[in-house]
């Protein structure tokens, strides 16, 4: 049997990328709908049912703007979700610091879809791991 000492925090790095993964296609998503890319996904009376400026009226003003800078901040809280995921893994003597990046750009997500919600709780979750792990030492190893 192998005793060796937990060196870096794997449960925090896997919850974190995945979280961040899903933040990035989520902003995406909300991108490529923002632009046009999707709207045509709708059908014909997706324009028609009031959609963002639709036949019936928008919500009073231009979603456009609105949309993509939210989609903006989620791609921008991916990436560092992300970055975060890998920093914690490459150097877990700063998981703390790492941890809360990624716990307030989960956060942050949220402004911007949050990966589908998923991906914030996800990365949420991750960045409370990393905050609270510590190198488990066994007898026989240093720390």
């Amino acid at each position: 049997m192998d005793m060796t000492a937990s060196r870096s925090p794997e449960g925090a790095f896997v919850l974190s990328l995945v979280g961040g993964v899903l933040i990035l296609v989520g902003s995406v998503v909300v991108m490529m709908w923002t632009f046009g890319g999707m709207q045509a996904w709708a059908g014909p009376m997706g324009s028609m049912m009031g959609g963002y400026g639709g036949m019936m009226g928008g919500i009073g003003f231009s979603g456009t703007g609105v949309f993509s800078g939210m989609s903006f901040l989620g791609l921008i809280a991916g990436i560092l979700v992300l970055v975060g995921a890998v920093m914690v893994r490459n150097r877990p003597e700063q998981a703390t610091t790492w941890g809360t990046v990624i716990l307030v750009f989960s956060i942050v997500s949220l402004f911007g879809m949050g990966g589908f919600f998923i991906g914030a709780v996800l990365g949420f979750v991750g960045g409370l791991l990393a905050l609270t792990w510590r190198p488990t030492v066994t007898p026989g190893t240093q720390a």
